[in-house]
């Protein structure tokens, strides 16, 4: 390609971005450093080469590598969706509402374990767990006084949920209604991921086939009613946490992501329908080059998954659109100021990979929930980093680096080595029956143990750097009478709703999981009846039976 070809192809991107910013203008007209230096929009080599298109390319372009937008953070900054949830529904309401009188920009609803794995407070299973690890919702009620006073047309809401995805985005819609916003208008994630559970985080309820039901079910209502909401965060995070490599994290999750694409066009869902609702959930760790590299490789892989072997047609199809979390594994209790240092490195990795949405770990968690002050500190650092660090003034500033583009391509090559492997297997679903992926991630995690235990791996403060008898840090307790109190009402709820009602919605839904019949409008009418979620779950478990694992 000569000089002047490529002078043609930049002329032409550059009208195409004039376009867009018309509709999505820059945060300022001019970006500069300290020293007054003009920083320009996007930084490329002299001599570009059908190859640099191919592989690199230009952000807002296939195949993604330099970012899914072509302004990027000059556009805007990427959404601060700090994760929170602890106790009852008020508490959890009032940190949100906290968050976002201090500049948070998004929500991410963190759920107690029994909500995630479908029972009531009440139930025997959820004893001694209720509100300890997130926020404990048993009905449409809680979820009204989660949400209260929080504008859903305005805010995007994530909920870390699986199993139960499909019931607790029905009380979201539900609670929208009742404040006037359409579904139309509501956007935010359902993380609705049941493969990584099976692999690496266990909060699963139904056997594959009928969860992967579910997951099709929610693609083909959301499409119709909720276009705005992305239908699942295809979740590497938790792949990472339970030990696993960034190669491997890319690929399990990417296979992930082949799988509910193929069960969603075997429900007969159209690509360009349901595709561009699509995302992905990654984690953040601490080498620092390698996490940016992870990113664009994903980017690029995916573009041509869904362009090359899926024949989409509409570019959104084509786009890797991720969230991120910093490390939580990473954390330490020892020292646990260190942490901040580590969540700021873990974030600039992020922010310099592209993501379009991030949470920032708090300094405490490996002890506890974070107290509001360790919370606003975890948010302080992505506005530091947003408003006074300069990395978010031109496109994909680390482009071009010998470095980072040798780490994209040899990540790339060792994720599709793993893809192969997986495919040859019969794709994820079988690769899960197998137990493949969670051997592999647990002979990666045994081989980091061994490296820290023997020293070859230095954790800072922990082995090594060490002080003895350190001071404990203030930590928040979740209220101990919690479980009695959410008890007491559910039994007042129960004692006050059309119970009748219940019942027949209850019914309807029991037939509607013997047949093929679309379930969430089923499970909607349930929600707004206030069945609870353990009614609704005890339904449908009934019915599709539970997994255990192998």
């Amino acid at each position: 390609m000569s000089n002047k070809d490529f002078t043609q192809i930049y002329q032409e991107w550059q009208q195409q971005v004039a376009g867009r910013l018309a509709k999505s203008p820059e945060r300022k007209e001019r970006f500069t450093t300290s020293s007054d230096i003009e920083v320009e929009r996007l930084y490329v080599p002299e001599n570009i080469d059908d190859a640099y298109m191919e592989n690199i390319g230009l952000p807002g372009e296939y195949p993604y590598t330099r970012g899914v937008q072509p302004t990027m953070y000059r556009g805007r900054l990427w959404t601060m969706r700090q994760y929170a949830g602890f106790g009852s529904a008020e508490e959890t309401n009032k940190r949100f509402r906290y968050l976002l009188e201090q500049g948070q920009t998004g929500l991410s609803v963190a759920f107690d374990l029994p909500t995630q794995i479908g029972y009531d407070s009440d139930d025997p299973m959820a004893t001694g767990e209720v509100g300890k690890v997130g926020v404990a919702i048993d009905s449409l009620e809680d979820m009204e006084t989660l949400l209260a006073h929080i504008p859903l047309d305005k805010v995007s809401t994530s909920m870390t949920i699986n199993a139960p995805a499909s019931v607790l985005l029905a009380m979201y819609i539900a609670v929208a209604e009742k404040q006037g916003v359409t579904s139309e208008k509501l956007s935010g994630t359902i993380q609705n991921d049941i493969l990584k559970e099976y692999i690496a985080r266990g909060t699963y309820i139904f056997p594959p086939k009928p969860s992967m039901r579910l997951i099709t079910d929610i693609f083909a209502y959301c499409a119709e009613h909720v276009p705005k909401w992305n239908t699942i965060s295809i979740s590497g995070y938790h792949i990472r946490e339970a030990g696993a490599s960034a190669v491997q994290e890319v690929a399990f999750t990417l296979a992930d992501g082949i799988a509910y694409v193929e069960a969603a066009l075997q429900a007969g869902l159209d690509i360009d329908k349901f595709a561009p609702q699509l995302s992905f959930f990654f984690n953040a760790h601490n080498n620092f080059f390698e996490e940016i590299a992870k990113f664009r490789a994903a980017r690029r892989i995916w573009a041509r998954l869904m362009r090359e072997r899926y024949n989409a047609k509409n570019p959104k199809s084509w786009q890797f659109r991720v969230h991120t979390q910093t490390g939580g594994s990473t954390l330490t209790a020892q020292q646990p100021d260190n942490n901040i240092v580590r969540v700021t490195m873990q974030a600039l990795a992020a922010v310099l990979g592209g993501t379009q949405s991030l949470h920032t770990n708090s300094r405490d968690e490996a002890l506890a929930l974070p107290t509001e002050d360790s919370a606003r500190i975890a948010l302080r650092t992505q506005q530091i980093i947003g408003y006074e660090s300069g990395v978010t003034d031109t496109v994909d500033p680390l482009a071009g680096s010998y470095y980072i583009e040798n780490l994209t391509d040899q990540l790339e090559l060792r994720v599709l080595e793993y893809m192969e492997k997986i495919e040859k297997m019969g794709g994820a679903v079988s690769a899960v029956e197998a137990g493949y992926m969670q051997r592999e991630i647990h002979k990666q995690s045994y081989d980091t143990q061994r490296k820290i235990e023997s020293g070859e791996e230095i954790v800072v403060g922990m082995n090594k750097f060490r002080i003895e008898n350190e001071p404990q840090p203030d930590l928040l307790r979740v209220d101990p009478s919690l479980g009695q109190k959410q008890k007491e009402k559910l039994e007042e709820l129960r004692g006050r709703r059309d119970n009748q009602l219940v019942d027949q919605t209850l019914n309807r839904l029991r037939e509607g999981a013997k047949g093929t019949d679309n379930l969430m409008p089923l499970i909607l009418d349930c929600v707004r009846a206030y069945a609870t979620i353990g009614e609704i779950c005890g339904v449908l478990r009934q019915e599709f039976g539970e997994y255990r694992a192998v």
